[in-house]
């Protein structure tokens, strides 16, 4: 079933209209109006014009670790006045891309960001940091997201292969995603938002403590403070 732009009513035929399915083509618009009359629908995500339906949740892989990543984020943009954290948010990408990534962080527009809220509230435009939650490599998050969210124009990509016990931790340079280098003490330093530093051991070993502390001394270099202080429009 493709469905290239909206459908108007007297066209949408068949028994089932608004039935939203794992593997359907669709537009954003066509997706987003399916999801909506779909309340039973937890969570669907259209990637390169196909949907894409999540599958039940395990604590060990995914739930708890998404816990770690969400306090991380949180904490950084509760001391970071212009930039915003969000969870489980539908962002509209473009026309062929609504993803519903796990967490991502952005910049508000009044402090130069590129996303806003469209009339409906659903986030719209590129965050400038999305993190995804999966088991491995074989998920679509390392595969169709990665290309979905270069196309986007997502500075920062972070993907956390809980079953491989590996971080990816990606930067667009050139229109092309690069691997964000450890430092020389083992530690991931975000370009898009200094001071969001990830120690990577902690958060494979599930150290909320030892996260945490790496953070707050992010939180406290002269990088975020500088960042801090070059975000127009930002209240201090």
């Amino acid at each position: 079933m493709i469905a290239t732009g909206p459908v108007p009513a007297a066209q949408r035929t068949g028994p089932f209209p608004d039935l939203l399915e794992n593997g359907y083509h669709l537009s954003a618009f066509e997706f987003l109006r399916r999801y909506e009359a779909s309340p039973e629908v937890k969570k669907a995500e259209l990637i390169n014009g196909i949907v894409y339906m999540a599958s039940p949740v395990r604590a060990d892989v995914h739930g708890e670790p998404d816990s770690l990543i969400q306090g991380w984020l949180f904490n950084y943009a509760v001391a970071t006045p212009g930039v915003k954290s969000a969870t489980n948010t539908t962002v509209r990408l473009g026309p062929d891309d609504v993803p519903q990534p796990d967490a991502l962080l952005r910049i508000v527009p009044e402090c130069g960001g590129k996303t806003s809220l469209d009339p409906k509230g659903y986030l719209q435009g590129a965050p400038e940091l999305i993190v995804e939650v999966a088991a491995s490599s074989a998920s679509l998050d390392a595969r169709e997201k990665l290309a979905s969210y270069r196309r986007a124009g997502v500075r920062e990509y972070l993907l956390w292969r809980t079953a491989d016990g590996q971080v990816d931790w990606w930067v667009l340079e050139e229109d092309e995603y690069r691997s964000l280098p450890d430092a020389a003490d083992g530690i991931l330093r975000s370009r898009a938002f200094p001071g969001l530093w990830l120690d990577s051991a902690a958060l494979l070993a599930g150290d909320g403590k030892g996260l945490m502390a790496k953070l707050n001394e992010g939180l406290q270099s002269p990088e975020h403070a500088a960042f801090l202080g070059g975000l127009p429009g930002a209240s201090k």
